[in-house]
C-alpha cells in the first residue's frame, strides 16, 4: 500500500499518508479496548448507583464524581508518569493509555447506563417486586430490556468522544496517529509543513468519528418515533 500511496502523491506525501493511516489503526484500537473495558466496569457501577445497597449507591456515586472532575489529560499523566516515577515500575505508554481511558470511559458511560435505567417507570420495579423477584432479576428480565432503547444511541454517540479522547495519549508517548502526525509536523521536511499535516490527521478524524455520529443519531430518531 505505501508503495502505491508514494506512486500517486509522490515522496514525501504518500509515506507520510501510509504512516498516518497505518497510526490510525492503534487510535481505533485503542478506542474499542477503553470501550469496551470502560463498559464492562460502567456495567457494575450502573448496577451499583441503581442497587437498593446504600454503600453500594454511594462508593459509585464517589467513583464518578471522581473521574468525571479529573481531566483525562491528568489521568494519562497519573498513569503514565506519575505512578511509575512513583513507585519505580515500568509502564507502557499502551499500558498507561489503556487504565487512562478505561477510568474516563467508566465513569461517564455509567451515567449514561444510569439514566437509561431511570428512564424506566417506576412501576417496572414495583411490579418485579410483587412477582417476588429479586433485585437482579428485575434488572436483566425486566429493566434492561427496555433501557437499552433509552441508552443505545448515546453510548455509540459517546464513542466518538473516546476516539477524539486518544488524540491526547500522544503526551506519555503512545504512537497514534495524533503523535505521528505531530512529529511529521515538527519534522524539517518539505510537504511535511503543519498547514498540510493537520488538515490530513482532522480529515481522518473526521472519517473515523461521522459515521458513529450519524449512526447514533439515527438509533436516536428511532428511539424518538417508538416512544
Amino acid at each position: 500500500m505505501k508503495d502505491w500511496l508514494v506512486e500517486i502523491f509522490g515522496n514525501p506525501t504518500g509515506t507520510i499518508i501510509f504512516q498516518l493511516l497505518d497510526a490510525s489503526q492503534l487510535t481505533i484500537y485503542l478506542s474499542l479496548i477503553a470501550f469496551v473495558g470502560g463498559g464492562v466496569l460502567a456495567l457494575f457501577l450502573t448496577t451499583m448507583r441503581v442497587s437498593p445497597v446504600r454503600w453500594m449507591r454511594s462508593l459509585s456515586k464517589g467513583y464518578v464524581w471522581w473521574f468525571q472532575s479529573v481531566p483525562l489529560l491528568m489521568l494519562l499523566f497519573l498513569c503514565g508518569l506519575g505512578v511509575p516515577h512513583l513507585f519505580d515500575v515500568q509502564i507502557t505508554p499502551w499500558t498507561a493509555a489503556t487504565i487512562a481511558l478505561v477510568l474516563f470511559t467508566s465513569a461517564y458511560m455509567s451515567e449514561v447506563w444510569r439514566g437509561a435505567v431511570e428512564s424506566v417507570g417506576e412501576g417496572q420495579w414495583e411490579a418485579g417486586y410483587a412477582l417476588n423477584l429479586s433485585f437482579i432479576e428485575i434488572l436483566r428480565r425486566i429493566i434492561i430490556p427496555q433501557a437499552i432503547k433509552y441508552g443505545l444511541a448515546p453510548t455509540v454517540g459517546f464513542m466518538v468522544q473516546i476516539i477524539k479522547g486518544t488524540s491526547l495519549a500522544y503526551i506519555i508517548g503512545f504512537q497514534d496517529l495524533m503523535l505521528i502526525g505531530k512529529r511529521w509536523a515538527n519534522a524539517p521536511v518539505p510537504g511535511s509543513e503543519p498547514f498540510i499535516i493537520y488538515p490530513l490527521m482532522a480529515v481522518m478524524y473526521f472519517c473515523i468519528c461521522y459515521p458513529l455520529a450519524i449512526y447514533a443519531r439515527r438509533l436516536e430518531t428511532k428511539s424518538i418515533q417508538r416512544t
